[in-house]
């Protein structure tokens, strides 16, 4: 009898909770970590660090394992723009501004344009413009077009070198984009540049390709 009581004691119970245990594996149920191409697709809509967040930071681990141990760049971006900015992890600004290095010494494009927009603000660090220059330079060379921009930029100001030039503005020639607030803008920085070469070296910048 005393063994029927337990029984149906330890029934109920097991019931009573199943509707909430249930509940609680959904919700911690395990993140994909991203593909490479789901990350760096992140990371050129500037939504890499608020998916991590939407995640609950249940892929710390993951990230930084393949920032460290795989060495992907996509990840050694991901995980210095998290340490410089406090997200799922304690911030350290040196050490993530180290893993950026890390992928742009790889050749991320993305990782190449941010240390050269930082260098020309002066995010993180005191404002740079030679050094903002050769890293943009490298990341428009890779097609990457806000670093072309913000190139186009700095050569409005008077900075960079006349040489350099065509490649820019072949570049932007070349670009792509569907927004009409961009598109505009890369048109006013042609106009620009095409103002500052004599008109048979813009004829040639059209018909050259300088992106790698």
């Amino acid at each position: 009898m005393r063994i029927l009581l337990l029984f149906f004691i330890f029934l109920a119970t097991f019931l009573s909770i199943t509707p909430s245990a249930m509940a609680m594996a959904k919700n911690m149920q395990a993140v994909q970590i991203y593909t490479d191409n789901q990350l760096l697709d992140l990371i050129r809509d500037n939504k890499h660090l608020s998916q991590v967040v939407l995640d609950e930071c249940q892929l710390v681990q993951d990230i930084e394992a393949r920032a460290n141990i795989s060495k992907m760049p996509s990840y050694q971006f991901l995980w210095g723009d998290m340490l410089a900015y406090g997200v799922c992890v304690k911030k350290d600004i040196s050490l993530g501004l180290h893993y950026m290095h890390l992928a742009a010494d790889q050749g991320l494009a993305e990782g190449l344009e941010q240390l050269g927009r930082y260098y020309h603000i002066g995010k993180f660090m005191q404002v740079d413009t030679e050094r903002a220059i050769v890293y943009l330079k490298t990341a428009a060379s890779l097609n990457n077009l806000a670093a072309q921009m913000r190139l186009a930029g700095l050569y409005q100001q008077g900075y960079g070198s006349p040489l350099d030039f065509p490649a820019l503005y072949s570049q932007l020639h070349h670009s792509l984009t569907d927004d009409k607030a961009t598109h505009k803008k890369i048109s006013e920085l042609l106009t620009d540049l095409a103002s500052k070469m004599p008109s048979k070296v813009v004829t040639q910048a059209k018909s050259t390709s300088y992106t790698n």
